[in-house]
């Protein structure tokens, strides 16, 4: 009978927590024969307000003049590469989990980006982008006038 099983159950219990966790071992398994693993890379936070956006991303291990961010209308690109450690003499790898190779990172963003107001640091492995909004893109006020 399945009503007296219903009380033993645990009440905190997710029903997608089953289908999360397929997914994920799905995304392991497509990674793993497209040389990709995981999520996006790199991992990224975008910021906008009225005037401009902000775009922070995850890059440990990646150098400044390995990473390349171009700009088209809304639409912002990063590329890039992490290069291959290569273990010291006499040594071999035990176990290697972190990618290396090229990546490539396309967001849209809600407005026009300005590319002459662009800027980007990379500090300890976090890459900064600041896009200016394009002026032709802000919204302008209208100042209304009493009879």
């Amino acid at each position: 009978m399945v009503w007296p099983a219903i009380g033993r159950w645990d009440w905190n219990w997710d029903p997608w927590s089953d289908l999360r966790r397929l997914r994920d071992q799905m995304d392991e398994a497509v990674g793993s024969l497209t040389g990709r693993i995981g999520r996006e890379y790199p991992a990224v936070n975008i910021w906008t307000n009225e005037d401009d956006a902000v775009i922070t991303a995850e890059l440990p291990g990646v150098e400044a003049k390995d990473v390349d961010i171009s700009v088209q209308g809304e639409t912002v690109t990063l590329r890039g590469s992490r290069q291959t450690e290569q273990p010291g003499e006499g040594q071999v790898y035990h176990r290697q989990e972190r990618g290396t190779g090229s990546f490539v990172r396309t967001m849209q963003l809600p407005f026009e980006i300005d590319a002459d107001k662009v800027e980007a640091h990379l500090e300890r492995g976090l890459l900064r982008v600041q896009l200016g909004r394009s002026q032709k893109d802000k919204p302008h006020k209208i100042a209304v006038k009493s009879a």
